[in-house]
């Protein structure tokens, strides 16, 4: 877990719009983000690009859990929810572990455990190793 935290410290993205990953394990990761006034759009709601960073790192943490390369070749995000302020939490988890072509689910929820979105993404995984 904690090299997996080392790695992704990197994503500085990520990081600076407040993501912490909080496990990794084998094809699962969970993350979670404060939502701040920062983060909010005009609307008064949490941005759409903020929630898509959080479940991003997720889907990320996931792809890459197999200490293998793996970068997104795609996504889509349904947004079932606003959110205005807490934290959102990132429930990713690898539905399809191919060699190749991994296909993961992020479920993200607020806090009272109410569905805000749904992203769904498959990876690539390179020839490289991650450690």
């Amino acid at each position: 877990m904690e090299k997996y935290k080392e790695f992704f410290q990197t994503d500085r993205f990520a990081m600076n719009a407040g993501v912490e990953l909080l496990k990794v394990e084998a094809g699962y990761a969970q993350a979670r983000m404060l939502v701040t006034k920062e983060h909010l759009n005009a609307g008064g709601v949490c941005q759409g690009g903020a929630l898509f960073t959080l479940a991003d790192l997720a889907f990320a943490a996931v792809a890459n859990s197999h200490g293998q390369l793996t970068l997104s070749v795609n996504a889509n995000i349904n947004f079932i929810r606003s959110v205005k302020e807490g934290y959102v939490y990132a429930e990713a988890q690898e539905m399809v572990n191919h060699h190749r072509l991994p296909f993961i689910e992020v479920c993200l929820k607020d806090e009272a455990g109410e569905l805000v979105a749904i992203m769904t993404s498959s990876g690539y995984r390179k020839d490289k190793k991650l450690f």
